[in-house]
């Protein structure tokens, strides 16, 4: 086990060594974690090893598709390629001289980027996993769990009893295919986040913000006449005060989904960020006595994260379950006229 950590942190530091930008010889620590944590049109695992990703375009109605090998040279500088260039790692229209286009139709950009490849790898392993799960439920409905099933299950049984069925109630049925596919979609790319060579796909507020928007429009179209009522006119609150509550309920609603997606968003990139520093440490002083210390620290951030990747996915669950409770919940009023 020694030799396993040993071999998985010299890996990760001899990439960051490798993928590190240098201007004029020096380490340029910004650089490198920002290539880290951002997405890109190819996926870099290591020195040498990288997988350059398609470019798909859809130019004034036409489809362009090439490799992102073309955007780099022989040097891995970016260089211009068939009237486009990478300028801030976003594609855009560039001239002979290489200089920017403007006033042309819109760029359409549906390119297989490195958080894209990531996320079609995370659910093929959702679907293989539970696919085999599946399989063996339905072919041996009454035998014990064995193997990756016997993993799984308590997990599963504890989101539908401690999570859905306490914050739900008893139409808690109904949202766990949700609820099991986000906690498992986010706990599965939090942990591929932080492999040596993986994507910051959890780190990507685009991806926060989907899965945000998806757990808002569940809530919004599983409100009953009772959530409704609380929103529109809410039971002991003055008439007067209506035209204060209601903007303030309303932009409630908003706000929660919001607090999940920066939630997420900010604790995966964070810890990414924490650990590339103290990883940075190493190349910055150059000196034997911090190398030591910088992987101890570095070490004990990467135990942390594998906490903080299941907290994080279970605290979205949790929060989703809970509006989805709120949502469906009847209320009962004679209290509140008493």
């Amino acid at each position: 086990m020694k030799r396993l950590f040993v071999l998985l942190f010299s890996f990760l530091t001899l990439t960051v060594y490798a993928e590190a930008p240098v201007e004029g010889g020096e380490f340029q620590p910004g650089d490198m974690i920002t290539h880290h944590i951002a997405d890109d049109y190819t996926w870099h695992f290591a020195d040498g090893v990288v997988l350059y990703l398609p470019v798909i375009l859809v130019d004034n109605g036409e489809f362009k598709v090439f490799s992102s090998h073309n955007f780099y040279g022989e040097n891995h500088e970016t260089v211009p390629y068939n009237g486009y260039a990478l300028e801030h790692g976003h594609i855009t229209r560039v001239n002979e001289a290489g200089e920017p286009l403007e006033g042309h139709a819109a760029l359409y950009d549906f390119s297989i980027t490195k958080n894209v490849a990531s996320m079609f790898v995370s659910v093929a392993l959702l679907f293989i996993v539970f696919f085999i799960i599946a399989g063996r439920y339905k072919n041996n409905p009454k035998s014990a769990p064995r193997g990756i099933q016997s993993f799984f299950e308590p997990i599963i049984i504890f989101i539908r009893d401690e999570i859905a069925k306490a914050n739900i109630g008893p139409k808690y049925e109904r949202y766990m295919p949700y609820l099991l596919t986000v906690f498992f979609f986010i706990w599965f790319n939090n942990l591929l986040g932080l492999m040596p060579g993986g994507a910051n796909l959890t780190g990507n507020i685009a991806v926060t913000l989907v899965l945000a928007l998806i757990t808002l429009l569940i809530t919004v179209f599983s409100g009953n006449k009772s959530y409704w009522k609380h929103i529109f006119a809410t039971p002991g609150v003055p008439t007067w005060l209506a035209p204060i509550m209601i903007p303030v309920e309303l932009i409630g609603i908003l706000t929660k989904p919001f607090s999940l997606m920066v939630r997420l968003f900010a604790n995966i990139t964070a810890g990414h960020i924490i650990i590339l520093s103290l990883f940075s440490l190493i190349f910055i002083f150059r000196s034997v006595a911090v190398g030591p210390l910088s992987v101890a620290f570095a070490t004990f951030m990467n135990f942390l994260e594998l906490f903080v990747a299941l907290l994080q996915a279970y605290i979205f669950t949790l929060l989703s379950a809970m509006y989805f409770g709120g949502a469906v919940e009847e209320h009962d009023h004679a209290e509140d006229h008493h």
